[in-house]
């Protein structure tokens, strides 16, 4: 069975690299840490939904879930906590929400009761299993960054924490590793199934996770690009209803708009000659402009 990994941003900037700007910023540090606790927090609701359309069967996978609610919830909880202790926000984060997204994205069969039990559990451990895995990347880079940054009170209790949540999210992704490699065993068709959700449930989490840091000129575009690869995962006579449903909000992508304002500002009133030098050039050229006028600048 293939093994599918979360791609960098753009095919372009790691986790690493991300990460190592953001321990940078104490702001953006703190609302990074939010988005944590909200992800996690939120995750908590997300599989309580399967398990409800689950209602009992297998028994073995609503035991499975309900343990994995218990450790998102664990999480939420020392986020919160650290971010209390820091004196930051713990409302909604601001900017376009990758769980959101992602939610937008999942076609509307999934895992409803209506159709095949048997495919909705593999849609649902599928989705589950790679945005653990993004987690994953991004809780290790985060651990990284912070041993490269400066040694500081604040630093060493964010990576404390951080270090704590870690091997738990790793071990959701073996879990759902092991329950995917059970089902493409039993059959050649259910090995299929189970390769076919992985692709497009990688797709969709590729799309949401891109959604949510490109606001750059073009975004839109490249959102609708991202849209017709996971459209691609599906089969031809899925793909039209599919697109007409979500190309409407992808090209205009009002939340996308409010986010591009909301940073713009926030980027004049901390310093304007840095806004007008930097963010503006960022925002007209994109993320892998900016990266080739600084690798001929250093050439």
């Amino acid at each position: 069975m293939t093994v599918t990994y979360p791609r960098k941003f753009q095919n372009a900037m790691s986790a690493r690299d991300i990460l190592k700007q953001v321990v940078r910023d104490r702001e953006l540090h703190l609302i990074t840490l939010n988005r944590y606790r909200y992800s996690e927090q939120r995750s908590c609701k997300d599989l309580t939904e399967v398990i409800e359309k689950l209602n009992g069967q297998p028994r073995e996978l609503v035991r499975d879930l309900s343990h994995h609610v218990s450790d998102e919830a664990r999480h939420a909880m020392w986020l919160t906590d650290l971010l209390v202790d820091l004196g930051a926000d713990v409302g909604t984060p601001p900017g376009s929400s990758y769980i959101d997204e992602f939610d937008r994205l999942l076609d509307k069969e999934y895992l409803d009761a209506k159709n095949n039990l048997e495919d909705g559990i593999i849609a649902a451990l599928a989705a589950i299993n790679i945005t653990e895995k993004r987690g994953c990347e991004y809780f290790s880079a985060h651990i990284y960054a912070l041993k490269q940054a400066p040694q500081t009170e604040e630093n060493i209790k964010i990576r404390e924490t951080i270090e704590k949540i870690l091997p738990e999210e790793a071990g959701h992704v073996r879990w759902g590793n092991r329950w995917l490699a059970q089902i493409a065993d039993k059959s050649p068709e259910h090995r299929q199934k189970v390769e076919q959700a992985k692709q497009k449930y990688a797709a969709i989490e590729q799309a949401a996770f891109e959604s949510g840091m490109d606001i750059t000129l073009g975004a839109e575009l490249r959102r609708v690009a991202k849209l017709v690869e996971v459209a691609n995962t599906m089969p031809v006579w899925q793909r039209p209803q599919y697109l007409m449903e979500r190309l409407p909000q992808t090209l205009l992508a009002p939340e996308l708009q409010f986010t591009r304002i909301q940073v713009a500002q926030k980027a004049w009133q901390r310093d304007p000659q840095a806004f007008m030098e930097k963010f503006v050039p960022m925002f007209l050229n994109g993320i892998k402009g900016k990266e080739n006028n600084s690798k001929k600048t250093t050439a």
